[in-house]
């Protein structure tokens, strides 16, 4: 059978056609509200409640939130890297195949015809976009808001309450970010996955963000001793020790090869399955 006239695979499904239909999904304006205003909600929970003081003994990260708008770009990190920004991520990529199928437009867009890798290829490259947009969004604005708030001062250091020049962690805390990226991915290919085998968009999230749950509840588990090292969510916090006076990096390599392996697995394991899938029924 020859293909018709003009018709041309790689033309198919456009990435910015896909990117406008994602932008205008209310979802997607309501997480990026939500990731956008919550630093400044922390800042007026900050500036409202009681100051903590210590006495620079056993700080804490929420203790020297207002010490700088590094610290309080590290603080807001902290509190929603483990739930918030993996619920986002889970959304944009659990949502983006489940959806189609749930609204029966997948059939016809595989009619179109579009090849099955495409579309995969196509989603995936717009839900990791929207992805990598929301991590960074949230620590960027954090940072401006801390740094409007509280000022451009040096970072205090958890724990210990040493004090790091904020040029010298500025260039880390761009690497934070980056880790912070990477960590996702297991969420994003695991949210992917899940996408192409249900067309429940919110069994795809929920499938993804309860496994992730499963998987940090886990790493509590010490019996396990350095099986835990496997478990996607175990580096998950490596990301404080770049904002050390002698930042150590060995974790986050680690994490990141974690993450890493895990993602390129799934969405090998995605691909595969979507090739058979049967999406007429």
């Amino acid at each position: 059978m020859t293909a018709a006239p003009g018709y041309a695979p790689r033309r198919t499904l456009p990435l910015r056609v896909e990117i406008v239909r994602q932008f205008k999904r209310r979802r997607t304006l309501v997480m990026f509200g939500l990731l956008l205003a919550l630093p400044w909600i922390l800042v007026i929970a900050f500036q409202f409640g009681p100051q903590s003081n210590n006495g620079g003994q056993s700080l804490r990260i929420s203790d020297l939130a207002t010490q700088s708008g590094l610290n309080f770009a590290a603080f807001a990190l902290s509190v929603s890297a483990n739930f918030l920004l993996v619920v986002a991520v889970a959304m944009f990529c659990g949502d983006t195949v489940s959806s189609e199928a749930n609204w029966s437009s997948l059939r016809y867009l595989l009619a179109a015809p579009i090849p099955r890798d495409r579309l995969l290829r196509q989603k995936l490259i717009v839900a990791l976009g929207y992805s990598a947009a929301a991590v960074i969004c949230l620590p960027v604005m954090a940072l401006v808001a801390g740094t409007l708030a509280f000022g451009w001062n040096d970072i205090q250091v958890p724990v210990t309450g040493e004090v790091i020049p904020a040029v010298d962690v500025l260039p880390r805390f761009g690497i934070v970010i980056g880790y912070a990226l990477v960590s996702q991915l297991v969420v994003a290919a695991l949210a992917f996955l899940v996408s192409t085998m249900t067309d429940s968009p919110l069994g795809a999230v929920g499938g993804a963000v309860g496994l992730w749950i499963v998987s940090t509840i886990l790493q509590a588990v010490e019996a396990l001793g350095s099986l835990r090292e496997f478990l996607p969510t175990y580096w998950n916090n490596a990301w404080t020790d770049a904002l050390t006076p002698e930042a150590d990096w060995g974790g986050m390599v680690k994490g990141a090869s974690v993450s890493i392996t895990y993602a390129a697995i799934l969405v090998a394991i995605a691909f595969r399955r979507f090739r058979r899938k049967d999406v007429v029924s």
